[in-house]
């Protein structure tokens, strides 16, 4: 089955165990539809003093690292299901960016979950896919977090 419907579809993942459920989802979309895929992980900008900036850029370069390990989930699970994608790491205030990013390339399809990290562990889904429903003027799919794989 090859749809027209959706060409591009954005799957916004923090890397969570609540937000494979979204990129399992979003996968299979863009399988049935022959769409590609853009994994997009944002690192978020870190408050800070003069007298912390490597704290800021140790943390600045983990949340990378974790965006690399983000999108390299949704890597394998779209090259499993022969899906075409591409991995994307934006910096700035996660809304925004996933709302740019999806205006700025076409995107016909945002996929987000409802559940992510917390704390200092990582946010993006929850807060931000609030703010996405609200402002996006492309359609959003909300995932119901839940853990899978």
């Amino acid at each position: 089955m090859r749809g027209e419907v959706y060409q591009r579809i954005m799957i916004a993942t923090d890397g969570s165990e609540f937000s494979k459920k979204a990129v399992v989802t979003g996968v299979d979309i863009a399988r049935l539809s022959g769409a590609k895929v853009y994994a997009v992980y944002v690192v978020t900008p870190v408050a800070y003093t003069a007298r912390d900036l490597g704290w800021v850029r140790a943390s600045i370069e983990n949340f990378r690292t974790e965006g690399k390990r983000a999108t390299a989930f949704v890597e394998e699970i779209a090259k499993a299901a022969n899906v075409e994608v591409e991995p994307v790491i934006l910096e700035g205030h996660p809304a925004e960016e996933i709302i740019g990013f999806a205006e700025q390339n076409g995107m016909d399809l945002i996929v987000v979950g409802t559940l992510g990290k917390t704390g200092l562990d990582r946010f993006l889904l929850g807060s931000v896919a609030e703010n996405v429903i609200r402002h996006s003027k492309i359609p959003v799919l909300v995932v119901k977090g839940e853990k899978s794989r």
